[in-house]
């Protein structure tokens, strides 16, 4: 069975990313994709990345990774992994191939929107489950097909030993959502990645696998990285917030704070567009005016000022907020709040 993490100091951050920068070198210019990136994660914590499509959240994630391809280049920043067994760090930017390696799927693990695009189309799942176990456990094949087997079990996987002899293109969507969460866990990280896990799911199916990834963060005390526009899918499962526009983090917080007092314009156009229980019939909700520019016409200032309904001329267009800091833990880069 797998072994369930104890003893775990929670007042460390687990990843501690600072001014992260990820730039994507085109031919029609640069893209800023990532520009300056802070973020914490704490041991069995779940963060929250929100925000438009087009604001950065999956390309911060892939860059704590390094999985950037040309024309994609991380620039700077540093990116501390804490290993708590030896009570050192390590920055995952200076790691090299081989450290690399084991970073990968031993201590952070990364699902996605798209099952099948985890799973190779000529090798079964259980044969890619074995792989993960035997590369980072160094288990023997025996020992991996029955850890395997053990995995589809815990994430509710009916007829697991049929599902090992089977291909991806065999399973049902709901099927591959929990064989690629078998297969991200496996390894028993310390951080997942969840990136837009639960948008191609159904209702039923997305609520199963919110439980679910609850469920095992408990038992096996794993932190979460979870990235999606869907506010109530944070909500729910997050207790840290970071809240992106345009490659910055704009808004961070608990969860309470961020959602129950938002700061920024942007955050509260956002939390304004959600329908509730309480909005009438025929009650049309707020929208976000505008969209979001082009990374190559980013506006000068803050980024948001051309949508932002409390836009200050000859600041907001003229420099980017500087950090404020609203209580203990939340923070907002916005002129309302600068001393």
């Amino acid at each position: 069975m797998v072994t369930e993490k104890k003893n775990i100091n929670k007042s460390r951050p687990l990843l501690e990313v600072r001014d992260l920068q990820t730039y994507f070198y085109t031919a029609d210019g640069v893209v800023k994709a990532v520009d300056g990136v802070n973020l914490d994660v704490f041991p069995g914590k779940t963060l929250g990345i929100v925000g438009e499509s087009g604001c950065g959240k999956s390309i911060t994630t892939k860059s704590i990774l390094r999985l950037i391809d040309n024309p994609g280049k991380i620039l700077g920043g540093t990116m501390n992994l804490y290993d708590q067994s030896h009570d050192q760090s390590q920055d995952i930017l200076k790691l090299n191939n081989q450290e690399l390696k084991e970073v990968r799927g031993g201590r952070i693990s990364m699902i996605f929107q798209e099952p099948m695009t985890s799973f190779s189309p000529i090798h079964t799942v259980g044969n890619q489950i074995t792989e993960a176990i035997k590369l980072h456990l160094n288990h023997s094949k025996n020992e991996a097909i029955e850890l395997a087997e053990d995995w589809l079990i815990r994430v509710g996987m009916s007829n697991p030993k049929q599902r090992l002899k089977q291909y991806a293109f065999e399973l049902s969507g709901g099927q591959r959502q929990r064989a690629m969460i078998a297969m991200a866990l496996c390894t028993n990280p310390d951080i997942l990645i969840a990136d837009e896990p639960t948008t191609a799911l159904d209702v039923t199916t997305q609520a199963q696998t919110l439980d679910l990834l609850r469920e095992l963060q408990e038992k096996n005390g794993m932190s979460i990285i979870m990235i999606t526009h869907d506010l109530g899918v944070i909500a729910e499962l997050a207790d840290e917030v970071n809240v992106m526009y345009l490659g910055k983090v704009i808004e961070s917080g608990t969860i309470h704070q961020v959602f129950k007092d938002p700061k920024h314009p942007y955050t509260h156009a956002l939390l304004s567009s959600i329908p509730s229980l309480a909005t009438g019939h025929r009650e049309r909700l707020p929208i976000l005016p505008g969209t979001i520019p082009h990374p190559q016409a980013r506006p000068k200032g803050c980024p948001f000022n051309p949508r932002c309904k409390d836009f200050i001329e000859g600041t907001c267009d003229v420099e980017f907020p500087k950090q404020e800091k609203i209580e203990e833990g939340h923070l907002v880069n916005c002129h309302l709040y600068s001393k």
